[in-house]
């Protein structure tokens, strides 16, 4: 099996989300933790370039939406930690 760099990029990004969401399920990981939402944003960039070599729209939709979601998450993480922090200073 000779696999191309982009196909290794959907396999990595295929076991990242797998991989998040069994630590989820573990409670491993918070659905809100920045953790979990990391490993769901570079499996999904990765599952998105893997369609540099066969590209399917509608996987491309659902990875579009995978990575938007994960970036919401993380700003509004990150956001909850700044306020967090700010809290504990004063």
């Amino acid at each position: 099996m000779d696999l191309q760099w982009h196909q290794w990029c959907g396999i990595v990004g295929a076991c990242l989300v797998v991989l998040a969401y069994f630590l989820l399920q573990v409670t491993r990981f918070s659905g809100a933790g920045l953790p979990y939402l990391l490993l769901n944003l570079f499996g999904a960039i990765g599952m998105a370039v893997s369609l540099y070599g066969t590209f399917s729209m509608s996987v491309m939709i659902m990875q579009l939406a995978w990575i938007a979601i994960s970036l919401f998450g993380i700003v509004r993480a990150l956001g909850a930690r700044g306020r967090a922090s700010a809290g504990t200073l004063r």
